[in-house]
């Protein structure tokens, strides 16, 4: 599909995963609409092709005129990333007593909650476009986690958040499929982004190390070639693609 002179919109869209798929559409010219909160959007670098748009994914309302703003950009809006999402990690059962109900729902609030509510109302106005080849007039691609698959100890409230996105991706693709839209899901596994920014160069390395092969963490701009490489390939839909390095997940 098409990218060049198409609006695409990246929820996360100010550092991390999707800061470089945003860059990485801006640069293949698209404009981008980075999706983010005011905190995220202060420390994001200027960039051409992108504008940042303050939003949270849960607020229905925020979601609509952010959509709207990429809609109205005098391009069809074709493109959709969700990458915003957050990974506390929290036992069921610990020493400081059972997982907080408000946590674990926040969880599910943001990271599934939020794509659902950006694919919706994403998809409503990608569904106002005119087709292309195939009927086709669109494609939204959203971020799991390997651990929708191999949940760690501490990772419930996570685990479950990621594999709802991944549940919702084939039925998702085809409900949409009559519309001509595409649904995708990439599954990262470790990924070198400011999450792991606080970690020591000893945790790093651990963690690279359990990795089968490359034997390092993958990068954001990975995450942002893969994107590109999915939107480009127009008979892949309802899919769930890992990017992990072969890595399984123990138990801790």
């Amino acid at each position: 599909m098409q990218i060049t002179d198409t609006a695409a919109l990246v929820t996360g869209g100010a550092s991390g995963l999707g800061g470089a798929t945003a860059k990485a559409l801006a640069a293949k010219g698209a404009r981008v609409f980075a999706l983010d909160l005011a905190a995220s959007i202060e420390k994001a670098a200027q960039v051409d092709g992108i504008t940042y748009v303050e939003a949270d994914v849960t607020d229905v309302e925020q979601v609509e005129a952010a959509v709207a703003t990429a809609a109205g950009s005098g391009v069809p809006l074709r493109t959709v990333v969700n990458c915003a999402g957050i990974g506390p990690s929290a036992r069921i059962l610990s020493k400081k007593g059972r997982h907080d109900l408000a946590l674990y729902a926040k969880v599910i609030q943001i990271n599934l909650v939020g794509t659902f509510n950006v694919l919706t109302i994403a998809s409503e106005a990608i569904a106002k476009t005119e087709p292309l080849e195939d009927d086709a007039r669109g494609v939204i691609i959203n971020t799991a986690s390997i651990a929708a698959f191999d949940g760690q100890i501490g990772q419930v409230a996570y685990a479950s958040s990621k594999g709802g996105v991944v549940g919702m991706t084939l039925p998702a693709a085809r409900d949409l499929a009559s519309h001509g839209i595409r649904v995708l899901t990439i599954a990262p596994g470790i990924v070198d982004t400011p999450m792991l920014a606080t970690v020591s160069d000893e945790f790093r390395a651990s963690l690279a190390a359990g990795i089968p092969f490359p034997k390092r963490l993958a990068r954001p701009d990975e995450y942002a070639q893969l994107t590109l490489s999915l939107i480009d390939h127009d008979y892949l839909n309802g899919e769930v693609v890992r990017m992990d390095g072969s890595l399984r997940m123990a138990p801790r």
